[in-house]
Order: C-alpha cells, then sequence, then structure tokens
C-alpha cells in the first residue's frame, strides 16, 4: 500500500509539471524559498518531499499550494477523500425520504439514555440480518 508521503509526491510532481515547471529538487528549492518566509529549506529536504520520503508541514504545504494554483486540502490529500466523502454524504441525501428523516428528527428528541437503547437495537438488526448491497439504477422506480 502507497503511504500518504508517495501520494503526496505524486501530487506534488503533477502539480510542478502542470504549471510548467520541471519536478527537480533544485527548482522546488529554488521556487519554494522564494515564496516562504521561514527558515529556507534545503536541496536535500526538497529532494525528500519529491521522492515521498517525508511530507511538509503545513504552513509550507500553504506555500506550496499558493506557488503551485492547488487548494492545501487537495495537494496534501489528494480529491480521492473528498470524493469519498460526497459519496458517502450523496447516500444519505438520496437515500433517505421524508419518513426516514421523521425517524431520525425522533431519535435525535431521545434522552441519551434511550437514544443507546434505539442504537444498540439497531445495530443487532444490522447483524442479524445483513444489508445487501444495492446498486442504484436511474431508470428502475423504487415501489
Amino acid at each position: 500500500m502507497e503511504k500518504s508521503s508517495e501520494k503526496f509526491a505524486k501530487r506534488l510532481r503533477a502539480a510542478m509539471k502542470s504549471c510548467g515547471y520541471e519536478a527537480k529538487p533544485s527548482v522546488l528549492e529554488r521556487e519554494f524559498n522564494l515564496r516562504y518566509l521561514g527558515q529556507p529549506m534545503t536541496l536535500h529536504g526538497v529532494r525528500r518531499w519529491l521522492l515521498g520520503e517525508s511530507l511538509p508541514k503545513q504552513d509550507k504545504v500553504e506555500v506550496l499550494a499558493e506557488w503551485l494554483c492547488i487548494p492545501p486540502q487537495q495537494l496534501r490529500y489528494g480529491v480521492e477523500i473528498e470524493q469519498r466523502i460526497e459519496q458517502q454524504k450523496s447516500r444519505w441525501e438520496d437515500g433517505i425520504g421524508y419518513r426516514e428523516r421523521e425517524v431520525f428528527e425522533a431519535f435525535l428528541a431521545l434522552p441519551p439514555t434511550q437514544r443507546k437503547v434505539v442504537r444498540e437495537v439497531i445495530q443487532a438488526f444490522s447483524k442479524a440480518f445483513p444489508a445487501e448491497v444495492v446498486v442504484k439504477h436511474p431508470h428502475v422506480k423504487k415501489h
């Protein structure tokens, strides 16, 4: 499995190339240090970023992101996590009708001890009757 530092290195190299820069340590060192107001980075330090051996701290990611015109969270974490979160959100938005929302509202109105009981009942049902993976087809209507 690829480490997060290796994934970051791929995104950094791609961002540099898309902005017209060679993904070389000497280029990264020069361009980064022109923009960073703190302690300058060494050639060895930026080389480690490009090779996926280390990750820059957040303040450095922000400088890189601004220079390369890419959102810092996208540079640091990629778009995959955002896509998974959006898929999860859309699952909730698409899969929950007004009846389920009423049940959730009623659940949220319960005192904590009663919520715990309801949660345990739902979890017991979930274990006893595992959900099947449902593939949604836009042309098929549910009954």
